[in-house]
């Protein structure tokens, strides 16, 4: 620290060297050091060199995590830890020996699991490839006229779809996942499993993606099934609208889209177990990158692969994952009578997204985060809707259940029509499309869009209002994605005399 007050720093463990060098450099140039500087240096205990620090500092402080050194005291520390590491010779120094903390984790984190697939796949590449090979063919050569091999046609299956499968399956935790030709004919198969008789009932929330509610309140509702719309915020009208014995499914979407509500996964499906109903979460918006719902209780998670497993808006589809192989069984059975089947080059796409998911996703949520806090703080903006917001309703709910992504989306209200409408049509970079997931930025007015097929009173009765915008945030640069939302607000704040939010 080169001022009068103290500076505090964290360094992970393989940054402690990093941090040591630091200082001595720092200590090294007087000239910006003040007599009174300080600091501290906050370790985690029993990790190897460490403690060398820790015995060192001994007199500095008695906190067995946390050292607080002034100048001097810092140098001392530093000079016995240098020479406590001389006395070995570098051709006979050990690495410390491994404790429980530091040893190697026995599960890859999710962005390795998506470049490095961890699963024994019964499709495999007699070459092994770098990359996921594509099986671009309709039929199969069979063993015999009378003997069939593991695929004979690729309606009912296909090696590059079952490498897709089961990599999906192993991200999810699941037992089998099932890859389908858009997100809607896999949530059709997931109504279909759970709820696939005439006067069987289904629990959906009441903000949901416009074509989930114009499959509920038109396909299914004609085949008899029965649907219930109600506002899963609220776990009282929840539980009022389940009907133990009838409801067989209960439909999860989290965040909501659009207006980014926040639902309680392990809540809603213990309730929906106690009825005797299974739950299937539209993870759309999070991607097993973010959230993993069947960790939290879910039988099935549906996930539109339009979005961020292909991410560049080029391939439409949909991945279905379960908790119970029979439930897989009877999604397949459906998939293969029906045609749902993933197409093999769409497939190979989706592989290709899937190495680069992680990294797209957590550049983009890192985006939105700054657009949210930009927007927050405009004039002209009513209401941001925004999972990461700390004052989001849900937002600690939020962040358990999502490892603590706010996530790519954001929603907000302008109070006007006119000036929504101005706002996105003025915009440069963002791509004025519907869906979202792409590695490049788009906007929208849903209630004109992707929830158009909604009834307008509909849309009021349920709290959405024509002059929502919709943002997706992509993998720009975030500032040009600001100076591009600012010069489309600019004509607006100059009409009305009012200035653009200060940026820092």
């Amino acid at each position: 620290s080169s001022s009068s007050s103290s500076s505090s720093s964290f360094f992970p463990p393989a940054s402690l060297s990093l941090a040591l060098r630091l200082a001595t450099s720092l200590l090294s140039t007087t000239s910006i050091l003040q007599p009174s500087s300080r600091f501290v240096l906050t370790v985690k205990p029993q990790i190897g060199s460490h403690q060398a620090l820790l015995a060192a500092a001994a007199s500095a402080s008695s906190n067995e995590s946390s050292v607080s050194l002034d100048n001097d005291a810092l140098l001392k520390a530093l000079k016995a830890l240098r020479k406590k590491q001389s006395r070995a010779s570098p051709s006979t120094c050990k690495a410390p020996e491994r404790t429980a903390s530091t040893k190697v984790k026995k599960e890859l984190s999710v962005a390795t699991k998506l470049v490095h697939p961890s699963y024994n796949s019964k499709a495999v590449d007699p070459y092994g490839g770098s990359m996921p090979p594509l099986w671009q063919t309709a039929t199969f050569a069979q063993p015999g006229a009378t003997t069939f091999g593991e695929y004979d046609y690729t309606r009912s299956g296909n090696p590059t779809r079952t490498l897709l499968e089961d990599q999906f399956a192993a991200l999810e935790g699941a037992v089998r996942a099932l890859s389908f030709t858009s997100g809607m004919a896999a949530l059709a198969a997931a109504c279909r499993c759970a709820a696939g008789a005439a006067g069987d009932h289904i629990v959906a929330g009441d903000d949901i993606y416009g074509g989930t509610s114009r499959l509920l309140s038109q396909s299914l509702f004609k085949s008899g099934i029965a649907v219930t719309n109600v506002d899963m915020t609220n776990l009282d009208k929840v539980r009022a609208a389940i009907i133990p014995g009838k409801t067989k499914l209960v439909l999860i979407e989290t965040p909501t889209n659009p207006r980014m509500q926040v639902l309680d996964i392990v809540a809603l499906c213990a309730m929906a177990k106690e009825a005797g109903a299974l739950t299937c979460v539209d993870n759309s918006i999070m991607a097993p990158v973010f959230q993993r719902p069947l960790d939290l209780g879910a039988d099935i998670c549906m996930t539109s692969g339009t979005k961020f497993v292909g991410g560049h808006g080029d391939v439409t589809l949909g991945l279905l994952t379960f908790k119970d192989l029979d439930l897989a069984k009877k999604a397949y059975f459906i998939q293969n009578a029906e045609g749902a089947g993933l197409a093999p080059f769409d497939c190979w796409l989706a592989l290709r997204g899937l190495k680069t998911m992680a990294l797209r996703m957590e550049r983009s949520a890192e985006n939105c985060a700054k657009l949210a806090n930009y927007l927050v703080q405009h004039p002209l903006v009513q209401k941001v809707n925004y999972a990461g917001l700390r004052n989001h309703p849900g937002h600690e709910i939020h962040m358990r259940q999502s490892g603590g992504s706010g996530g790519s989306l954001l929603s907000f209200t302008t109070g006007d029509l006119e000036v929504s409408k101005a706002v996105v049509e003025k915009t440069k970079l963002f791509k004025v499309t519907v869906s979202f997931g792409n590695v490049n930025s788009l906007i929208s007015l849903p209630c004109y869009m992707s929830h158009a097929s909604i009834p307008a009173e509909v849309r009021a009765a349920r709290g959405l209002p024509d002059d929502l915008v919709r943002i997706s945030a992509g993998i720009e640069d975030a500032e040009d994605l600001i100076d591009d939302l600012e010069q489309a607000f600019a004509p607006i704040l100059a009409a009305r005399g009012l200035q653009s939010p200060k940026r820092g």
